[in-house]
């Protein structure tokens, strides 16, 4: 299968999300992968949000909500942003306070430092995910798609309704989120290794 896969086990989900804060920091990088498992964006929404989408420059304080149109559904979506996502917010801006790149409203928050004034590219996004998994030993397909899949996987774990899962990832049936988070493999893997005749 060469499909983006969830990044399932625990373990490796926390040594995936700390990898760019503790063994190689880069506020950037981490707060790419934090956004990612925290909004349930596509990387191509992510890579396109910009300072004053989630903090309000005036008040001098992160937004509550993230108000995106999704490139691919041109849909209208309204984010929370959890305490997850505005810590590392909070420490991205804060390191680029510390060197002098003080941000405005309309500067990209995944700005790309080779060519200032324009995000990462999705490629730059893969490579830098990619690393982090090989990093951190993940086992199958990691990919930008997996942090989007990472947060559908853990939020079905921990009981979230399929109509709200449905919803978040505009998809038109179950069916189709139950296949995008490959929940219909893990059910058989469980029945395979509970039965031991």
């Amino acid at each position: 299968m060469n499909t983006a896969q969830p990044i399932r086990d625990e373990s490796e989900l926390v040594c995936f999300k700390e990898y760019y804060r503790t063994v190689e920091p880069n506020t950037r990088n981490y707060l790419m992968m934090i956004m990612g498992l925290n909004t349930a964006l596509r990387i191509s929404d992510i890579l396109e949000i910009r300072w004053g989408d989630v903090y309000d420059f005036e008040r001098q304080e992160y937004r509550k909500h993230l108000s995106i149109v999704e490139q691919k559904t041109d849909k209208c979506s309204l984010i929370f942003l959890n305490k997850n996502v505005k810590e590392a917010l909070a420490e991205h801006l804060s390191y680029l306070i510390k060197s002098g790149k003080i941000p405005e409203p309309d500067t990209w928050v995944f700005e790309n430092l080779k060519r200032p004034g324009n995000p990462i590219s999705r490629i730059q996004a893969f490579r830098i995910i990619k690393k982090d998994a090989e990093e951190c030993h993940l086992e199958g397909v990691i990919s930008c798609h997996s942090l989007r899949k990472t947060f559908g996987y853990h939020a079905w774990q921990q009981g979230t309704e399929p109509v709200l899962l449905m919803n978040i990832f505009n998809h038109s049936s179950f069916r189709n989120t139950v296949r995008y988070l490959g929940i219909e493999q893990d059910d058989r893997d469980r029945i395979f290794r509970d039965i031991n005749l």
